[in-house]
């Protein structure tokens, strides 16, 4: 199950993370920002262990939000060793979320 951080958990679990992080930022109220939530969901468990996927609510959370350049949710974003390496914007295939763990390092 992914888990869903706030802004003070930001810094210790997506840029002091020992593995890649899958970051998806969602909105409560956006339609679209629910149809990617059970790829999203079997991704962390297949993933479990080699990389962390974790939320956040972009209305809840604005000043993270901002500070990652969220421009549209829903929007997924990368991180190895607490840097962005690549993010998708609006809804996408699975292949493209894994494509985006692989990119990240995850093996």
């Amino acid at each position: 199950m992914v888990r869903e951080i706030n802004q003070s958990e930001y810094e210790s679990e997506v840029v002091g993370s020992p593995v890649p992080v899958l970051l998806d930022v969602y909105g409560e109220h956006c339609g679209p920002c629910r149809q990617p939530a059970p790829v999203i969901d079997r991704l962390a468990g297949e993933y479990e262990g080699r990389a962390r996927v974790l939320k956040v609510e972009a209305g809840a959370n604005q000043e993270l939000a901002g500070g990652l350049a969220v421009s549209s949710v829903p929007t997924v974003v990368a991180f190895r060793g607490g840097q962005e390496v690549d993010r998708l914007i609006g809804l996408r295939p699975e292949s493209a979320y894994r494509k985006l763990l692989e990119a990240a390092g995850v093996p």
